[in-house]
């Protein structure tokens, strides 16, 4: 399973306190999952009962979505959207949701023809397509052209099994990395060793499902993002150095907020996605205020973010790519991706001298990519694939870069969770494998 499907699909689940699995590749990722994949993964009982509200509701928001990603194709749309593949993906994804197999297999091979290397071969949202003998060649297709890379190795290992975390930063300067434990709902402060110690416990200060967190280089404290969970209570959190509660904020206007990464500008703003309400907010610290940022088109579940090196161009990831937001000029609009490659689905977004680093689910296989991008920041010039197809990126979610080093963990455990967020099988459990590749 994506890691950020399960995310997204348990959380939502906690959220909405039912059985409705509304996902948002997200993501897990990013993380991080599609919306409503889950539904589409079983076979059609004999007979159909009769559909929930909840049901009807997820139903008219997927055709809404296919509406808008229709549009977006339409030859008469302005340009500016710039990953077909990408499109075609989610629009297969979500035919399929609402039982249309023909149409979604149509859209798969559609996409596969652009040879972007989407595949759907371990996606949970196209199970219902596995013993189809078309799709089974397609996917076929797509691993001969995109065999796997490994070029990984391990770092380090947590022996605590149940952790299953989410969000990772490093405080370079300290060189200790700080995870949040979603299940646990805390954050850790782990060694380069793998020694872990609590920096925020559990039972502290009844926090929600933790995702991203984030390092304050100035004053090393911490800022984490929250799911808004059983007391629907989505926020931004900011701890000292030491683990204690300075300051916590929700966005204003109806939820549920499912705030996922962020990224601090300086020491005046703080950019988060919002991944269930599809929108970036700006946070400002002086007059603690949000404001939703206007972009050039409609985000799917937006995931990972980060800034360029010098703070001026803001970089968020969802489903279909990423989009660029110059913050001097607001104005917005995708990044180009390069021939043969696709920047739909990133979790962990990260700027590295003039390049992209990330942790990717949104193409149907979790891998861990490169892209250099132009002098202008505006296209892909070449991509790079780090790690894929490996047991390394097993489960991955997001990373850390330290020492032109990219640290990621590579088994979160997260398919292993209910949607009340319990273990499923207990056999199952791991310790948790951080794995390290080279930048440079």
């Amino acid at each position: 399973m994506q890691a950020i499907t399960a995310i997204t699909t348990l959380l939502a689940a906690l959220t909405l306190g039912n059985g409705t699995a509304i996902a948002g590749k997200t993501f897990t990722g990013d993380t991080s999952a599609k919306s409503l994949s889950q539904q589409g993964s079983a076979p059609a009982p004999a007979t159909t009962p009769t559909p929930t509200p909840s049901e009807l509701s997820n139903s008219a928001r997927l055709r809404e979505e296919i509406k808008v990603l229709e549009n977006l194709l339409s030859p008469a749309q302005p340009s500016g959207f710039s990953d077909r593949g990408a499109a075609l993906y989610l629009l297969a994804d979500n035919y399929l949701a609402l039982g249309d197999r023909a149409r979604a297999l149509a859209l798969l091979e559609e996409c596969a023809k652009l040879d972007e290397g989407f595949d759907p071969g371990d996606d949970p949202g196209f199970a219902p397509l596995k013993n189809d003998r078309a799709f089974r060649a397609l996917v076929a297709q797509v691993r001969q052209r995109y065999p796997s890379v490994h070029r990984a190795h391990l770092a380090f290992t947590v022996a605590q099994n149940d952790l299953i975390p989410e969000g990772l930063d490093v405080d370079a300067a300290k060189r200790v990395f700080y995870m949040s434990s979603m299940r646990l709902k805390k954050i850790v402060k782990i060694t380069e060793k793998g020694e872990v110690a609590d920096f925020v416990r559990s039972d502290q200060y009844d926090l929600m499902p933790i995702l991203g967190v984030h390092i304050d280089p100035a004053d090393h404290g911490v800022w984490c993002a929250t799911y808004p969970g059983v007391k629907n209570r989505g926020e931004l959190v900011h701890f000292d150095e030491q683990g204690q509660l300075l300051e916590r904020y929700s966005p204003p206007g109806p939820g549920p907020h499912s705030l996922n990464d962020l990224v601090l500008r300086d020491k005046r703003v703080i950019y988060v996605t919002d991944t269930q309400g599809n929108r970036v907010y700006r946070f400002d610290r002086s007059l603690r205020r949000f404001a939703e940022l206007k972009l050039s088109r409609r985000l799917f579940w937006p995931n990972g973010i980060t800034l360029s090196n010098d703070g001026n161009v803001l970089y968020i990831a969802d489903l279909l790519g990423v989009v660029r937001m110059d913050l001097r000029t607001n104005e917005s609009d995708d990044v180009i991706p390069a021939p043969h490659d696709s920047l739909a689905g990133i979790d962990g977004l990260y700027w590295y001298n003039g390049s992209f680093v990330g942790v990717q689910y949104g193409t149907g296989a979790n891998r861990v990519m490169r892209w250099k991008l132009t002098p202008d920041g505006r296209r892909v010039a070449s991509s790079e694939t780090l790690e894929s197809g490996t047991e390394l990126v097993k489960d991955p979610s997001t990373g850390a870069i330290l020492d032109d080093q990219f640290y990621f963990m590579a088994n979160t455990g997260i398919a292993n969770m209910d949607k009340g967020g319990n273990i499923v099988d207990e056999k199952k459990l791991e310790p948790l494998h951080f794995a390290i590749v080279p930048l440079k």
